[in-house]
């Protein structure tokens, strides 16, 4: 028997096995319809159709609240992807707002900050006297172990200098007369020279500035000796105010050749005494 043929009841095996679960209850309730065919066709085709229709109207209505479920389901999941998505904006706007904000009040924290460094050193620069400008120290020490003859009298010569003790941007030029600096500054000059006379009688010794060859005004000095051995210790000091490069130079002359810078050896108790002593430096005006 073909399985979607009918018996009389209206029901076909495919029908029956959607509750059956083997051939042989198909088949058992396949004689039952025969029987009940057979003692009331009638009754039985009337029960068949109202099952019929039951049927149906159970699947309708069972496709109906399938449908409004779907519907449902549908809609909620809309709404909730929807309801999702507001959420996820509302969260970045406030994240973002919150950032800003963060932002925004660190950078006026910075700016703040900023203004009080900036109205404390404005303060502290109307209290506060201007800084001092020191200029690099510049200095030198020379001196001479020898005795400078003079060749003629009433004639200029430049004293020279054998011996540099110290130097810093003070230093011994060419001819060894020469002290120059490197660097624009006022200088002082000190200097010491132990003059002598070796021969008898009164003689008259002078000594000058001179800076770059010219003769300075007015810087004259004059000391009078008198007689053999008769020493004396000239002490002189000028400020100059030089330019890089420029030289200075201790002049002296004398009336009588006899008169002269004398250097004297060391004893067993003192040194021995140069000729001349001259001290350089600039460290007067440390500011501008």
């Amino acid at each position: 028997m073909a399985t979607n043929s009918r018996i009389k009841l209206g029901l076909t095996r495919d029908q029956l096995a959607t509750f059956l679960k083997d051939h042989e209850q198909i088949k058992q309730f396949e004689n039952l319809f025969r029987v009940a065919d057979t003692i009331a066709p009638d009754v039985v085709n009337d029960v068949s159709i109202a099952a019929g229709i039951a049927q149906s109207s159970a699947v309708q209505a069972l496709g109906m609240i399938a449908n409004l479920a779907n519907d449902a389901a549908v809609s909620e999941s809309v709404s909730d992807i929807k309801a999702t998505q507001a959420l996820d904006q509302i969260s970045a706007l406030a994240q973002e707002s919150a950032v800003s904000a963060a932002s925004a009040e660190n950078k006026a924290n910075h700016a703040l900050a900023l203004l009080e460094r900036l109205t404390t050193v404005v303060e502290g620069l109307q209290m506060a006297p201007p800084p001092r400008e020191f200029k690099r120290a510049r200095y030198g020490q020379f001196y001479d172990t020898t005795t400078q003859i003079p060749a003629a009298a009433n004639t200029p010569y430049a004293i020279t200098f054998n011996t540099t003790d110290v130097s810093n941007g003070v230093f011994l030029g060419s001819p060894t007369s020469r002290i120059t600096v490197d660097t624009e500054g006022i200088y002082n000059f000190l200097f010491s020279i132990q003059i002598d006379k070796t021969t008898g009688g009164t003689g008259l010794f002078w000594a000058w500035p001179r800076i770059n060859g010219i003769d300075v005004p007015d810087s004259n000095s004059q000391v009078q000796i008198q007689g053999n051995n008769a020493e004396q210790l000239v002490t002189i000091g000028y400020f100059f105010d030089l330019k890089p490069n420029d030289y200075v130079e201790i002049m002296f002359a004398v009336n009588d050749t006899s008169v002269r810078p004398e250097a004297f050896p060391a004893s067993a108790f003192y040194p021995s005494i140069p000729s001349i002593i001259l001290t350089v430096s600039n460290n007067i005006q440390g500011v501008r």
